[in-house]
C-alpha cells in the first residue's frame, strides 16, 4: 500500500519558520523523485521544491528561493521542506509528491496546511 504522510503544517507569524516532513512507504522511494507542492484558496496546484532521486539535484519555484531547502533521506524514506522568512503569500496546502522516472508512478500525500498570519 503506497503512503504518503504529510507532518510539520501550522499555523505561523510573518518571518517564521516550519519544517514539513513527509514519510513514504510502500514503493521504490530510493526511486523516486520527491516534490512538495502547494496550493492555495482559488489558484491552481504549484511546484515549490524537487529534489531528485540521485545525486541530490533540487530546484525551487522563484517565489521560494533562498528561504526554502529541500532535503531528503533514503535511509528514511522522508522528504523534508525547511521553510524559513515565511509570507502570507505562502498560505496554502502543502502536499509531497512521488514520481518515478518517464512517470512510472506518481503519488501524492493527503496535504497539510500551512498558514503564515499575524
Amino acid at each position: 500500500q503506497v503512503q504518503l504522510v504529510e507532518s510539520g503544517g501550522d499555523l505561523v507569524q510573518p518571518g517564521g519558520s516550519l519544517r514539513l516532513s513527509c514519510l513514504a512507504s510502500g514503493f521504490s522511494y530510493g526511486r523516486a523523485a520527491m516534490s512538495w507542492y502547494r496550493q492555495a484558496p482559488g489558484k491552481e496546484r504549484e511546484l515549490v521544491a524537487r529534489i531528485m532521486a540521485i545525486g541530490g539535484w533540487t530546484n525551487y519555484a522563484d517565489s521560494v528561493k533562498g528561504r526554502f531547502t529541500i532535503s531528503r533521506d533514503n535511509a528514511k524514506n522522508t522528504v523534508s521542506l525547511q521553510m524559513n522568512s515565511l509570507k502570507p503569500e505562502d498560505t496554502a496546502v502543502y502536499y509531497c509528491n512521488a514520481r518515478g522516472f518517464g512517470y512510472a508512478f506518481d503519488y501524492w500525500g493527503q496535504g497539510t496546511q500551512v498558514t503564515v498570519s499575524s
